[in-house]
């Protein structure tokens, strides 16, 4: 069958169990396109990245699509190799804004060696939110959570540190003591380890097809790069490093080198 064919054949209103679940088409949110039937994974990519492609439990292929934070609401296309294109629509969302007040200056605005370290730094993790394994199925796209404890500052927040705005919060926080084990929320491969000027001792954890968490501000790093870590493995514990107030666990989703929100795999998230 078709693709296209296969689509237009599928009930209205259909989905399954991962559609049901994650499905939050905004800004900073992810989008569940259906992809039919077939017998093949469809191959399919948004902005000119390859989109995490699974089976939902009715049977059906979808694509899990990461939607930068910086995205506008209005209709979406998601390429479909041998088919055509997918549509969907993405909805607006407000996110609300947070002041910190940091006692170390350089951490607000670093200094000319320090700027050269934090560009090294980047480049290094932005080539991990970049990693593609093609074929690998991840173990859950419905995600564990790596810690238990409070959910403190969330996804999305404009932040100002003392007075000065900068990016906005690119994960979710856990309130949680110091010392607390990190656990792995799926399967994956281990791609980055280091010590860096924001975000501390940081772990990423390629869990398959552009699915990647990324954990920071460690106390302890407790893998290295090549490892294959089972989901709920301890991949390190929570700490203070880098630029942090205090004692938390940072955890960043990334899909299709998007930041998304770490809420909606855990049934977090708010619906706008």
């Amino acid at each position: 069958m078709l693709l296209g064919a296969a689509l237009a054949a599928a009930p209205a209103g259909a989905r399954g169990y991962i559609g049901r679940t994650l499905d939050a088409p905004v800004p900073g949110g992810v989008a569940v396109v259906p992809l039919g039937t077939g017998g093949q994974a469809p191959r399919a990519s948004y902005e000119g990245r390859r989109v995490l492609v699974v089976r939902d439990s009715d049977g059906a292929w979808i694509a899990l699509v990461g939607i930068p934070l910086g995205t506008r609401p209005g209709r979406q296309s998601l390429q479909v190799q041998g088919g055509p294109a997918a549509a969907f629509e993405v909805r607006a969302k407000q996110y609300a804004a947070q002041h910190i007040t940091l006692k170390n200056r350089r951490q607000v605005t670093p200094d000319p060696d320090d700027l050269k370290r934090i560009e090294r730094e980047l480049d290094l993790q932005m080539a991990a939110y970049r990693t593609y394994r093609d074929g690998v199925v991840p173990s859950n796209v419905v995600l564990d959570r790596p810690v238990g404890g409070r959910l403190s500052s969330p996804f999305g927040l404009r932040r100002f540190f003392n007075g000065e705005e900068r990016n906005p919060h690119s994960g979710l926080d856990f309130a949680v003591p110091a010392g607390t084990p990190v656990k792995a929320p799926a399967a994956g491969r281990v791609t980055l380890v280091g010590d860096y000027f924001f975000n501390g001792r940081t772990v990423f954890i390629d869990h398959g097809q552009g699915f990647i968490s990324m954990f920071c501000h460690l106390s302890v790093i407790g893998v290295k790069v090549g490892d294959e870590v089972a989901r709920g493995a301890v991949v390190g514990k929570v700490g203070a490093t880098g630029r942090a107030t205090g004692p938390h666990l940072h955890w960043n989703v990334s899909l299709n080198d998007a930041r998304v929100d770490p809420a909606i795999f855990i049934g977090a998230a708010r619906r706008p």
